[in-house]
């Protein structure tokens, strides 16, 4: 079963139920952790915080093998500016 977060909703389906918020489960989190949450619609894996506290969303790579944290207010903001 595909999850998505609240977020992903808002932008691309209103309609649709969420699974989950990102940011209600980033409230939960101390710096440098993580949770594992998959948002099939954005393709992200974890939720996190870096040091400074910043959400962050892991985003892995084609094969799996690697990937990258990235900042979530700007994925947020590069998202929304992509729909416009």
């Amino acid at each position: 079963m595909a999850d998505f977060s609240k977020q992903w909703c808002e932008l691309n389906d209103p309609e649709m139920p969420h699974d989950f918020d990102i940011d209600m489960v980033a409230s939960t989190l101390d710096p440098h952790y993580y949770k594992s949450y998959i948002c099939e619609g954005f393709g992200f894996t974890a939720i996190g915080k870096d040091s400074e506290g910043r959400i962050t969303l892991y985003f892995p790579s084609e094969d799996r093998e690697s990937g990258e944290w990235k900042d979530y207010k700007t994925f947020i903001d590069n998202e929304t500016k992509r729909e416009l």
